[in-house]
């Protein structure tokens, strides 16, 4: 079976962003490098680049920070002859990016972002998004970089202490700071104040990009969030189990509309601005999610508590919704609703 990347839908899609979004068009010559380009963000940022390189000329030179080579390779194997391509093998928490040469942009995107990662793994998870960000901040400013672009997210609201309907950026939401489940949140918020200090200290042009839940074609098979459980059970012809009553309420942004977001705050966004990302019409409840995609992959849905050990990774917000009205007053809206991106996955 094809993977996704190698579908002529996957590329139409891609085409799409490449022909409306006016920033691509301004990276024409330029260079960028990618953290976290094999994840699911990353690899769609890294994928229509190359491909308006093909269809506009670009000669962008894209450099993808990636830990696992192996699969990297595997993933990119359509640009391995590409001289505008290259993969940087790092893992940013203690190797050095071997990049010579000054960059004009560059996108951070490494990060665990799932919960059996914050449960298993949260001191990675919090050295990622503080040492590791700190590091590529470093570099940035090092290598003379135009902007440098930090993937936050929907985390670092905390719980909404129903004050309010929906996250704008000024909000500042409530995070338990003695949980476990405290480390992933918390730890971006710290990148993001990081971002504050390079601009200050050392004149770095930052720009924040605060992401709703996240889906896609490119979920990778370690992904633990509900959303990607959901999408694999009825891929695999199973149910979908929920784990809880599924009352929680949440925004959500399919990945083309991520990137094509991302690229767009390249050139439109300003300097030391945060600005949250969500879909369009993309606001639903977690069991109306699941019997969404079960209705459209013929299968039920079916509800299981979680045992002790994914209860400690799962999020404790209840409703965690955010407001798009600064990205729009600045020219951007998302094209995919919640039931048109669950329709492309899964057909």
């Amino acid at each position: 079976m094809m993977n996704y990347y190698e579908l002529s839908t996957y590329k139409e899609e891609l085409q799409k962003i490449i022909e409306s979004n006016t920033s691509i068009s301004k990276l024409k010559g330029k260079s960028i490098v990618i953290t976290g380009a094999r994840g699911l963000i990353g690899s769609v940022i890294t994928d229509a680049i190359l491909q308006a390189n093909l269809t506009l000329n670009l000669d962008c030179k894209v450099y993808a920070v990636v830990r696992n080579v192996e699969k990297a390779k595997e993933r990119f194997l359509q640009y391995k002859s590409l001289k505008q391509f290259q993969l940087i093998p790092a893992d940013i928490n203690k190797d050095e990016i071997k990049i010579n040469n000054n960059i004009d942009y560059f996108i951070h995107g490494a990060s665990n972002t799932h919960p059996v990662y914050y449960a298993s793994r949260p001191i990675e998870t919090i050295r990622t998004n503080t040492i590791g960000t700190d590091r590529t901040l470093d570099f940035a400013t090092k290598h003379n970089c135009k902007r440098y672009i930090f993937l936050s997210s929907v985390e670092i609201y905390g719980e909404n202490r129903k004050d309010t309907e929906k996250f704008s950026e000024e909000y500042c939401g409530y995070i338990d700071c003695n949980t476990l489940r405290a480390g992933y949140p918390e730890s971006k918020r710290v990148g993001e104040s990081l971002c504050q200090a390079y601009r200050k200290e050392k004149g770095l042009d930052c720009v924040i990009a605060r992401l709703a839940r996240c889906y896609g074609a490119g979920l990778l098979p370690e992904d633990s969030k509900a959303l990607t459980q959901f999408l694999r059970k009825t891929v695999n012809g199973e149910d979908i189990v929920l784990k809880s009553e599924g009352n929680q309420y949440y925004s959500y942004l399919y990945v083309l509309d991520a990137a094509d977001a991302i690229l767009f705050l390249l050139t439109k966004g300003q300097d030391g601005e945060a600005y949250n990302i969500v879909g369009k019409e993309s606001n639903i409840r977690l069991k109306d999610l699941a019997e969404l995609i079960a209705k459209e992959a013929g299968r039920k849905v079916i509800f299981d508590l979680p045992d002790k050990k994914e209860a400690e990774g799962y999020s404790k917000a209840t409703k965690a919704l955010l407001s798009d009205d600064k990205l729009k007053k600045l020219g951007w809206t998302g094209k995919w609703s919640i039931s048109e991106g669950v329709k492309e996955i899964l057909s």
